[in-house]
């Protein structure tokens, strides 16, 4: 898109120069929604709450506080107080006015409508605050937040007038103002010192009436959107004519890549001028540079310290880095653009100068056009900068440029570093691999690379070639390959099987024809026929499984990365393949800490109201049952598992591998420890790998299946049991509508279906024949639904037992309603990302025996430990001795 071309004849007279160059920036929104103020928005809330939990907690703290600020201003005399207080009180309310007076003289009137509506959701939230304060909230709150008025209630909690001043003031931008900003700050500090001296508000009142005006004034921003101030093309041309230059007309580079991957890249545009070669601009603003802000900062939190860049970087260091960047770069020998000028554009952004270099990226090129001489030339670039210990690290397809002779250049050197780490380099070495890699293939790429660093360079790199050291952009283009693969190899085994079927159908269709010629010869018994018949089918389905397997193994590709290790390790077969761990943190760990961290505060304020008299009377027998029951609780576990396996396993191991169980349960979820550790051990018990997890899939599909029946079943006995009819409660037909509803909404919105889909054909492949399998067997069958229904039967009395040994009889509570709760708390640990369900168990359990059994706190809190303690917590170090055991025996 042409920014401005100048139609009339270059004129010779330089007074005219500014009427001849024209250039108007492409359509900008007019609004943009910045993540600044997102973290501010985010950032005022947890002010927010810390305010009021210190009100709540800390009342002690800030009484103190507020008696020695009236003790410090008391000696100050009274008149100057209330005129201070009359003057503060005027002008804090003319100074915004004034203001607004001034931008609507300059024609900025969607600053001054951003400013009134921060300040009317401001008063709005003042006026809330308020009346949760007064009416709802703690005493301790209200005392650190209030005072006792003069004509008798409570002052205000938030000033009504103050904080929609402040988001005013917030919204406007009156900060990045300096004299209105000291003039305002000096009438809000004169009017909050005038108000704290009379004893009208307290020190924290004072706080949260700032944060909250602060607070809405930057979600009312983010809400709407900002004022666009990315420069135009007159302020670009303005800016180069600054630094001496002529511009004649500006173009917008094609070819940008998506700002999401680029983060601070830029925008690009070649500059054509009266006299000379052309320029190469590049504009970096404020809100260019916070695109990709939020991706930055996980990757920063994710990834280890080594391999990420800072994620906040002002416009002044992105400056610099750029340009030191380019300087070290040409110093080292490399083909990069060469910098002729910076400077800035304004307050919000800066522009970067560099000679035209006339070229293609490497992602614009056919695939016949990118030649050998071509990727040897890339690697020289990456050479020249390694042998300065440079790092590019973003050496993507459209950061490589050929220009006309052929001339490798690289380009957008903003994101690499100096005196970069070994580690760095190598992942520089790994990401260009696999960019040329998505070219020319693995066999080319690698071939170059080691033509030109040498073999050892090329093998240090391995551990690095894992898609987290990737750019992002590469990422993504190795997950569209990835699903392009899978669904060529699964039209290829579609195929090979519809062949394979075709070809039976055929061969069944001539053998049935003999068949009938032979019984029409000599006679043939009924029985004889369906002998066959079920021979035949058996044959079936095993030539359908290896015709299969067979397809399944000639369509299977390889990935990329493997494709280059593999090249990598034909010329350096000792080369390291283990791969470096990166990542700081996992998405998943880190949703584990955080549930931890809620569960152990919600389990440790339920234990310390828990007092140590409920603890000291406890029923001794029954807590003795209870340990039986969770004993029992193994032998049902083994029984379940066994029952789906037609294969002869030894019951006694598979009771001491459900033991181990206990401790894989509490290193990683409930819901994927236990079918790891039972595949595993079917596998090294002579079990075939497919049957194995089908087993454990057959499994763990009939127990959600009976856990949804016995659920249903339990729930249905709760609302029966205590009336004659038959008719269920209201709550189970609560329940029942929303699983419905969930259901419903789950099946309707495609990509929760696709996802819940993908998920449940993973874990049950297989599972269909190997349940045919074990339908022939009924003993088998008989043995794992008696130990599905004995497991479940064993923690329902293990957690009624705990209930009894601290209700002392008092209150009696159905074991319907204890299986209920029992079922409902233990999907929920079965859901939670937590090792064991640790906090989502235990939360449910106390919360379906408080409301559902309607059992005391007092009660349900120490039952609920005591049973969680007998099938979690003491089971861990015999697991852990078993899961030894079985190791060394190589039985896992």
């Amino acid at each position: 898109m042409v920014m401005g071309q100048d139609t009339q004849p270059p004129k010779e007279d330089g007074a005219n120069l500014p009427e001849r160059v024209s250039g108007d920036e492409p359509l900008l929104a007019a609004r943009v929604h910045r993540p600044s103020d997102l973290m501010r928005l985010l950032a005022g809330l947890l002010g927010i709450g810390l305010v009021i939990a210190v009100a709540a907690f800390a009342h002690g703290t800030t009484s103190g506080l507020e008696q020695d600020i009236n003790k410090g201003a008391g000696g100050a005399p009274d008149v100057f107080v209330k005129i201070a207080g009359l003057v503060s009180s005027i002008a804090v309310l003319l100074v915004p006015v004034a203001f607004a007076i001034e931008r609507l003289i300059k024609r900025d009137g969607l600053r001054i409508a951003d400013g009134v509506l921060a300040a009317v959701l401001a008063h709005g939230v003042t006026l809330a605050t308020d009346l949760w304060v007064a009416e709802s909230a703690p005493s301790t709150i209200q005392e650190a937040l209030t005072q006792p008025a003069s004509g008798g209630g409570l002052t205000d909690p938030v000033h009504n007038y103050l904080a929609p001043v402040i988001a005013y003031m917030t919204a406007v931008g009156m900060a990045r103002r300096p004299r209105w900003r000291v003039s305002l700050w000096a009438v809000l500090l004169l009017d909050a010192f005038t108000m704290l001296v009379a004893g009208y508000t307290t020190a924290l009142s004072i706080v949260l009436t700032v944060l909250i005006g602060w607070t809405v004034a930057y979600g009312t921003l983010y809400a709407v959107g900002s004022p666009n101030v990315r420069p135009t093309g007159q302020t670009l041309l303005a800016g180069l004519r600054r630094v001496g230059f002529k511009p004649v007309t500006a173009l917008r580079a094609e070819g940008v890549p998506d700002a999401s991957d680029t983060g601070d890249r830029g925008r690009r545009y070649i500059v054509t001028l009266e006299t000379g070669p052309p320029l190469d601009v590049t504009v970096v603003d404020r809100e260019q540079q916070a695109h990709g802000f939020f991706y930055r900062v996980w990757r920063r939190i994710t990834l280890r310290t080594i391999t990420t860049r800072r994620s906040i970087v002002s416009l002044r260091q992105a400056l610099e880095q750029e340009a030191l960047l380019a300087y070290a770069a040409i110093a080292a020998g490399a083909n990069a653009p060469k910098l002729i000028a910076t400077s800035e554009l304004g307050p919000d952004a800066v522009m970067l100068v560099y000679e035209h270099i006339g070229g293609r990226s490497l992602d614009s090129l056919d695939d016949e056009e990118i030649t050998d001489e071509l990727v040897r030339g890339a690697w020289r670039q990456v050479r020249a900068l390694q042998s300065r210990r440079i790092a590019h690290r973003r050496l993507a397809g459209d950061a490589i440029l050929v220009d006309r002779s052929g001339r490798v250049v690289l380009t957008d050197l903003r994101g690499g570093e100096i005196a970069a780490g070994d580690l760095i380099l190598r992942m520089d070495i790994a990401q260009l691999l696999t960019t040329l890699g998505l070219r020319v293939g693995a066999e080319r790429a690698v071939a170059a690379a080691v033509e030109v660093l040498g073999p050892d360079s090329v093998a240090d790199c391995l551990p690095l070639l894992q898609p987290i050291a990737l750019s992002r952009s590469t990422r993504a283009t190795l997950r569209r390959l990835a699903r392009e693969r899978s669904q060529r190899e699964r039209e290829a085994v579609l195929a090979a099987s519809a062949a394979a079927k075709h070809e039976r159908e055929l061969a069944k269709a001539a053998a049935a024809a003999d068949r009938t010629a032979d019984r029409a010869a000599e006679g043939s018994v009924a029985a004889g026929a369906k002998a066959g018949s079920k021979a035949e089918k058996k044959a079936d389905r095993k030539a359908e499984k290896r015709a299969l397997d067979t397809a399944l193994d000639e369509a299977r590709e390889e990935d990329l990365l493997a494709q280059i290790r593999r090249q990598v390790l034909l010329i350096r077969p000792q080369a390291p393949v283990e791969p470096v761990r990166l990542e700081r943190i996992k998405p998943r760990t880190l949703v584990s800490m955080i549930a931890g961290a809620v569960a152990a505060y919600f389990l440790l304020s339920q234990i310390a109201s828990t007092p140590m008299s409920t603890v000291r009377d406890a029923d001794w027998w029954w807590v003795t049952a209870a340990v039986l029951f969770s004993a029992i609780s193994y032998l049902a576990a083994a029984m379940s598992l066994l029952g789906f396996v037609p294969e002869r396993v030894g019951f006694w191991r598979t009771v001491v591998a459900q033991v181990a169980g206990s401790f894989v349960k509490i290193v990683a979820p409930a819901a994927v420890g236990g079918v790891a550790l039972n595949t595993r051990f079917l596998q090294r018990s002579g079990v075939r790998p497919g049957l194995a997890v089908a087993s454990v899939g057959a499994s763990q599909l009939f127990g959600l299946g009976a856990h949804i029946l016995l659920l249903l079943l339990f729930g249905y006995l709760t609302g029966t049991e205590k009336s004659r009819s038959f008719t269920p409660s209201r709550t189970v037909i609560a329940g029942l509508l929303t699983v419905a509803v969930i259901v419903l909404v789950v099946t309707a919105i495609p990509f929760m279906r696709k996802f819940v889909s993908t998920r449940l054909r993973s874990l049950f492949a297989g599972v269909v024949p190997r349940m045919l399998d074990v339908l022939q067997r009924p003993m088998k069958l008989l043995t794992g639904i008696g130990g599905m229904l004995l497991l479940t039967g064993a923690f329902v009395f293990c957690l009624d037992a705990s209930i009894r040994a601290f209700g002392h009889g008092n209150y009696a509570v159905s074991y319907a309603s204890v299986a209920v709760v029992f079922l409902a708390g233990n999907a929920l640990g079965s859901a939670a990302p937590t090792p064991g369900g640790i906090g989502a168990v235990e939360g449910a359990l106390i919360a379906g025996l408080v409301t559902f059994a309607h059992l005391p706190i007092e009660v349900a809190t120490p039952a609920v430990l005591l049973y969680r303690l007998l099938t979690l917590w003491l089971p861990v170090l015999p697991g852990w001795i078993c899961f030894n055991w079985l190791s060394k025996r190589g039985d896992l």
